[in-house]
């Protein structure tokens, strides 16, 4: 537990990112993963390219999404942060305040 913390904490200083931008990340690509929120017969086509991501971001993220789709969004920062690739990592960074747009562009979820 302590090497995970100390992790988190390195994480932290060397990239501004806090747990509130990691869940953010994870809500993000539950969305890029499934746009639909899980809404059957439900299709979207979304060009991510308005967010800033890239086919390679993209399959990141979706891959994350797939992983944690039913997940609770806050997924401790270390596992998060291995999973990601450099781009993405890089994307996450300069983007880490306007992930929540993405959220935002899509209908509300039912979270309950």
């Amino acid at each position: 537990m302590k090497q995970s913390r100390s992790q988190g904490m390195e994480i932290q200083k060397l990239t501004g990112l806090e747990p509130r931008h990691f869940a953010d990340l994870v809500r993000a690509s539950q969305l890029v993963f499934d746009p639909t929120g899980g809404v059957f017969g439900r299709h979207l086509h979304v060009d991510w390219s308005i967010f800033g991501l890239s086919p390679h971001i993209i399959d990141n993220l979706r891959q994350l999404g797939e992983k944690y789709q039913y997940a609770s969004p806050h997924v401790s920062m270390e596992i998060i942060w291995v999973q990601l690739t450099p781009e993405t990592r890089s994307w996450f960074i300069e983007h880490k305040d306007t992930l929540w747009q993405i959220e935002e562009a899509f209908p509300p979820i039912d979270e309950d």
